[in-house]
C-alpha cells in the first residue's frame, strides 16, 4: 500500500487498467520493430520500395498513434487520481 506522501497517495492503487494499457500501447511498436523476422523480406513492394523499408516507415505514424493513446490513458488516470485525492481531502475535513 502506498504511503500518504507517495504520488499514488493512500488507498489509490499504483497499477490501474489505464496504466497497464498505456504500457502495452508503448510496447507494441517496440516489439514490432524488434521482431525482425516479421519484416525481413523484400516482397511485396509498394511503389517500387521493398517491404523491408516501407514496413518500417509505416510504423513511424503508427507508433505516434500508440504513443498518443498511451499519453491520453496516463492523463486520464492522473485526472482520476487527482479527483480521488480531492474527494478524500474534502471528506477528511
Amino acid at each position: 500500500m502506498p504511503e500518504p506522501d507517495q504520488p499514488g497517495g493512500p488507498d489509490l492503487p499504483v497499477v490501474t487498467p489505464e496504466r497497464v494499457l498505456a504500457v502495452l500501447a508503448l510496447l507494441v511498436p517496440i516489439v514490432a520493430m524488434l521482431w525482425v523476422g516479421s519484416y525481413d523480406k523484400t516482397g511485396p513492394e509498394a511503389g517500387g520500395v521493398p517491404f523491408f523499408y516501407w514496413y518500417q516507415l509505416l510504423w513511424v505514424p503508427v507508433s505516434a498513434v500508440f504513443t498518443v493513446a498511451a499519453y491520453l490513458l496516463v492523463n486520464r488516470d492522473e485526472k482520476a487520481r487527482r479527483a480521488a485525492r480531492a474527494r478524500k481531502a474534502g471528506g477528511a475535513r
